[in-house]
């Protein structure tokens, strides 16, 4: 039997504000993306270049409302999550999307000169599907990470 890993770490800023959906059963959903940069320097031109990518984040319940009570445009965010590809038909053609299910967010400020100081942790005990119970803690978070955080095996 063989086992498979299906973790993403992102962080980044908000291309835009949560789209935020209250469905039939009684579960939130808000999806939004985030764009993360990577910067080279060139080794033709000696010029830096920035590389931006833009992921579609998905968050349950919870998760959801949090981003829709706190989350807007240019705001800075760690997200955690699984990586889920989805299709569906639409005028006879399949299309796919690769999403990113969030199960942990922090809020790391934003670009319009937040502050650091006052980082919020959340997190998510969803199923699959999105579905399940929801768990969500909040704690604040200072600038370095308690010996007993998950945060301690980032490799920055």
């Amino acid at each position: 039997m063989s086992a498979g890993v299906n973790k993403v770490i992102l962080i980044g800023n908000l291309g835009k504000d949560p789209e935020v959906r209250h469905l039939d059963n009684g579960a939130t959903v808000a999806n939004f993306s985030i764009a993360t940069t990577e910067s080279y320097k060139d080794r033709n031109t000696g010029q830096r270049v920035d590389q931006t990518e833009w992921h579609n984040i998905v968050l349950w319940r919870g998760l959801a409302e949090v981003a829709e009570k706190y989350l807007k445009k240019g705001d800075s965010v760690f997200i955690e999550g699984k990586l889920r590809t989805r299709s569906w038909e639409k005028d006879g053609v399949t299309r796919y999307t690769t999403e990113v299910v969030g199960d942990q967010m922090t809020m790391l400020g934003n670009k319009r000169g937040g502050s650091d100081d006052n980082n919020q942790d959340y997190s998510s005990n969803n199923n699959d599907s999105g579905m399940g119970r929801s768990q969500q803690t909040a704690s604040a978070a200072s600038n370095t990470p308690d010996t007993d955080s998950e945060m301690d095996d980032l490799p920055f």
